[in-house]
């Protein structure tokens, strides 16, 4: 069985917006947690900029993908940046197979998603 756990690392309050470090592997059974983690986040907290720094996120499939559109189109409805960062190759290839390294803000490090105007 799969570990259902968090996948936050961490969460850092950075100008304008919050900077969350996820970790492990986003599949099918972890989603969930996922998409209820960050949704939370985004309501309770009245997020500006979101930064998701992916570094330590060593696999990601279609529903972890689904997830992230998820909280992009929040972000987009509020008006509000969403920045990925620290992509491992691996999921970065994730992304482009399915060609939404061309709609989600990618950088390649938090200081440049953190300076990112999205």
């Amino acid at each position: 069985m799969a570990d259902l756990g968090s996948m936050i690392a961490g969460k850092e309050t950075i100008d304008g917006g919050l900077l969350v470090t996820l970790q492990g592997e986003i599949n099918f059974d972890r989603t969930p947690v996922l998409r209820t983690e960050l949704v939370g986040l985004l309501e309770r907290q009245g997020v500006r900029k979101l930064i998701l720094d992916l570094s330590a996120v060593d696999y990601m499939d279609s529903s972890g993908l689904a997830a992230l559109v998820e909280v992009m189109q929040i972000q987009r409805r509020r008006r509000e940046p969403l920045v990925l960062c620290g992509m491992q190759e691996k999921v970065r290839g994730i992304f482009e197979i399915a060609r939404l390294d061309t709609v989600f803000t990618i950088v390649d490090d938090r200081q440049a998603a953190i300076k990112a105007q999205d």
